[in-house]
């Protein structure tokens, strides 16, 4: 009986879709621990690496160049380097990066109205 109905609520057959979901991607790219925070800070503006790694808080600079580098990579972030003595490096967002701003914006909503505030110090 307990074989027959778990039959009864398997399908018979499981196909995968193996086309292209754009939520399965991008959340792909921001469940990386960092990566919203390091958006998230540049949508103040440019930072040079060091400037961006105290934005952040307590990433360890190679997880953040590691990071900074894949979004650079998906045209998220851009990087910019200064001809100055000695050269200075900056981040900024791409339109892509600018356009989180508004998921960022939902998921502060969603966690102000849903999550328990942590109890005062």
């Amino acid at each position: 009986m307990k074989s027959s109905m778990a039959k009864a609520i398997a399908p018979e057959t499981t196909e995968v879709d193996h086309s292209f979901c754009p939520v399965y991607e991008a959340i792909n790219v921001l469940q990386e621990k960092w990566t919203l925070h390091i958006i998230r800070s540049l949508l103040d503006g440019s930072k040079g690496f060091n400037e961006l790694s105290r934005a952040v808080g307590g990433c360890n600079p190679a997880t953040l160049a590691q990071r900074v580098e894949k979004l650079e990579h998906l045209g998220i972030i851009s990087k910019t380097i200064h001809s100055t003595m000695p050269p200075r490096t900056s981040y900024a967002l791409t339109e892509a990066g600018q356009a989180l701003q508004a998921v960022i914006e939902a998921i502060d909503r969603w966690g102000r109205q849903y999550l328990p505030k942590p109890p005062e110090r």
